[in-house]
């Protein structure tokens, strides 16, 4: 047997509610008694239970507008802490290859791309139209990935100039040899027009924003290394 010490002391074999209705049975076993100091208190339980029910409803809608007032991107980082560069990221060019970076000549092209052979590669270089598979990891320019083929587990293939991608990786790659690493820095302009919203384990990119774009030229399906 339980009791329940107060000004309405009620001795039950299970748990009850204070606020109870007399004669209203538990199970077929037992009833709640209700004391006459206890009738009173029934209105503020009332009160309480519906005080409780507004505070829950209007603490629900403020989270929900909360939520709808971030932008996409930060709400997106809001609820992932490990937003931004993922620590087990593969790169095409690491520690060592960023030191070596200064030390490389860098070419600028009519349009504004820049670009730095960290390796020249010895097959030929595509022509238009022809398809090539490369892998890539597309950084914001303080460094943090937002794509990447080598994490996605697969090469990527770009048909050249088909528009297929932004114009200053479509122009990098086009002048590329199979088996070289090229970093492309890619000015606005020739990035990508509407931006692209945050993501698990990436950053937001602004619009027309400019980016860095790591490539190794892989091959060219038939293109023979005899062909150049």
């Amino acid at each position: 047997m339980a009791t329940l010490a107060g000004s309405c002391a009620v001795t039950l074999p299970i748990q009850v509610h204070l606020c109870g209705h007399k004669g209203h049975s538990l199970h077929g076993r037992s009833r709640v008694i209700v004391a006459p100091s206890c009738q009173a208190s029934r209105t503020a339980c009332a009160t309480e239970s519906t005080t409780s029910g507004r505070r829950h409803l209007l603490q629900t809608a403020a989270g929900l507008v909360a939520g709808w007032a971030l932008p996409r991107g930060e709400a997106a980082q809001a609820g992932n802490g490990n937003a931004g560069t993922p620590e087990d990221s593969k790169l095409l060019c690491e520690a060592e290859c960023q030191a070596s970076l200064d030390r490389l000549q860098t070419v600028t092209t009519a349009s504004g791309l820049k670009y730095v052979d960290i390796k020249v590669g010895s097959g030929p270089s595509p022509p238009t139209g022809f398809q090539v598979v490369a892998n890539y990891v597309a950084m914001t320019p303080n460094g943090r990935v937002f794509d990447s083929s080598l994490d996605k587990g697969s090469p990527y293939d770009i048909r050249i100039g088909a528009g297929q991608v932004i114009p200053g990786l479509d122009e990098g790659v086009a002048t590329m040899k199979v088996g070289g690493l090229r970093r492309l820095y890619i000015p606005g302009p020739l990035s990508f027009p509407k931006g692209l919203p945050a993501g698990p384990g990436r950053p937001r990119v602004p619009p027309a924003s400019p980016v860095i774009f790591d490539v190794q030229l892989l091959y060219i399906p038939g293109l023979d290394l005899d062909d150049e």
